[in-house]
């Protein structure tokens, strides 16, 4: 009877420690579906956001014309209604590397979403070109904010063997909001007035501001750092005089000796020279504003190069190709941004394609095709003239998006899965900075070199049509040149071990992925 009793109590207490066992798997595996429910809420919410803020950066392009004639305003000064958009850009955003770490999530987003509905309203009312230009500045600093607010939230949150589909999404934001920016435009501008460029949004960035400020949790702890002023102002010489020259230089045209475009840039590369000394010294006690340690990843270093390409092109192409459909084929706005959405639909739906490509295989494949694709499609742009058909326009850029498409996932995914997780924050800021100076690079030297060409061509017997499409012949050609440099850095970027990229070493307060 004592063995029947020892062993009833021990199958008992057996029982017992399974059921308790049993019960302790139930609650945590429930607590990690609560936590992957919050975190995909806490992402969707940054990838509408984002993406919403991000679609306004090239929206004016096609809309300068009717601002021109609206507001009594020259193109010079149009133009900043999109420079400025930029140049704010430039200069917040590496300040951004220092604001994620310091504060949670929920108030950077309800901070930032807040400055671009404000933003939108000023400009919805702006009577006149001072206070829409104002209400670009401020919409700016809001979309400064939410794009390395994204990349870092995602970079924190999602395992690295999804990090490829995850990214795929972001590139859809990253991609076609620029990309269709002019379709959209187009459209609005066929049946409305400019206004409702920004009446439109605004009920849309109001929504997401409200169901965010509610719904949003905060998934990293602040580390408290206190700011180095200086280095605010250096990276607002620099990166902003780089932005501002570059701007002026495009605004400029064929103006390339001005003196207004060149003084900028070389306050630019002064300030940004000794920013960089600045936070070389200031990292080494995890002060910098902007920590350049990214820079130690090789991988991190040819993303950054490709990517500086890959947005010259693009954002080279979104400046050019409606300048060369509505003054040499001589269409009209709505059919310009008809035949530019094809193009931003293709890495729409070929994005999240490219993610689950990328987690497969890795980024080299990807990345060496895209780029051959891309210096194809430019060379092929270079035969472009008068007397092109249209159809030929949107196969090149639906080409060219193609090509895109199989780049920028993959740059994104393998540069910031590169760097140790402790620099999320900053690899997020360097992308977002290097996106907004490529961009500005890329604009200016597309618009500067179809202007000068355009102005040397133009004689007794010359058409401004046909010097016209010898400036962009021209544009395109230096774009096919710079996109071959694209293509040997390809080989070099490869999928970072998960030991060197985001499961270890991740920081106190950070959970790994």
């Amino acid at each position: 009877m004592a063995e029947i009793a020892t062993a009833t109590s021990t199958h008992e207490n057996t029982t017992d420690t399974t059921e308790g066992t049993t019960g302790t798997d139930a609650a945590a595996n429930a607590a990690a579906a609560a936590l992957g429910v919050r975190n995909r809420l806490v992402i969707t919410l940054l990838l509408i956001s984002t993406f919403v803020v991000i679609l306004n950066e090239t929206i004016m392009g096609v809309a300068l014309p009717r601002l021109m004639e609206d507001l009594k305003i020259s193109a010079s000064a149009a133009q900043w209604l999109t420079s400025a958009f930029m140049l704010t850009m430039a200069v917040v955003i590496p300040i951004t590397g220092f604001l994620l770490q310091r504060y949670n999530t929920r108030p950077v987003f309800i901070a930032a979403m807040t400055l671009f509905s404000t933003g939108t309203l000023i400009a919805a009312l702006a009577p006149g070109f001072t206070v829409l230009l104002v209400a670009r500045v401020v919409q700016a600093t809001g979309t400064a904010i939410m794009f390395p607010l994204l990349l870092t939230t995602v970079m924190t949150l999602v395992p690295a063997a999804h990090l490829g589909r995850m990214m795929g999404n972001i590139s859809i934001v990253i991609s076609v909001a620029p990309a269709i920016g002019p379709t959209i435009s187009g459209a609005i501008l066929s049946v409305l007035d400019w206004r409702w460029m920004f009446i439109l949004v605004l009920p849309i960035a109001l929504t997401a501001l409200v169901v965010g400020g509610i719904l949003m949790k905060n998934v990293t702890t602040p580390i408290k750092t206190p700011i180095d002023v200086f280095s605010v102002v250096l990276s607002a010489l620099g990166f902003g005089g780089l932005v501002y020259g570059l701007s002026n230089l495009g605004a400029a045209g064929g103006g390339i000796a001005s003196v207004s475009g060149w003084l900028p840039l070389a306050v630019g590369a002064l300030g940004l020279t000794t920013f960089i000394l600045r936070q070389l010294s200031l990292q080494k006690r995890n002060r910098a504003l902007l920590d350049l340690r990214t820079f130690r990843s090789r991988t991190f270093t040819f993303a950054i190069v490709m990517m500086a390409i890959s947005m010259m092109a693009l954002f080279g192409t979104i400046i050019l190709l409606p300048i060369y459909i509505q003054t040499v084929l001589g269409l009209d706005t709505l059919t310009t941004g008809l035949m530019l959405l094809p193009g931003g639909l293709v890495m729409g739906l070929l994005a999240p394609l490219v993610g689950r490509l990328y987690d497969r295989s890795g980024p080299t494949r990807l990345l060496v095709t895209g780029s051959v694709i891309v210096s194809a499609v430019f060379w092929g742009m270079t035969l472009l003239n008068e007397h092109s058909a249209p159809w030929m326009v949107v196969a090149a850029h639906v080409t060219l998006s193609l090509g895109l498409a199989l780049l920028f996932t993959p740059l994104f995914t393998a540069g910031l899965a590169a760097v140790r997780p402790e620099l999320y924050s900053h690899g997020s800021a360097m992308v977002g900075t290097i996106q907004q100076l490529a961009g500005a690079f890329g604009t200016a030297l597309f618009v500067t070199v179809m202007a000068s060409v355009a102005a040397s061509q133009l004689a007794p017997g010359v058409t401004a049509v046909t010097a016209t499409s010898a400036g962009i012949h021209a544009a395109f050609l230096c774009g096919a040149v710079i996109s071959l440099f694209a293509i040997p850095a390809a080989f070099f970027i490869r999928r970072t071990p998960a030991v060197e990229g985001a499961d270890a070493g991740a920081p106190a307060g950070v959970p790994a992925h």
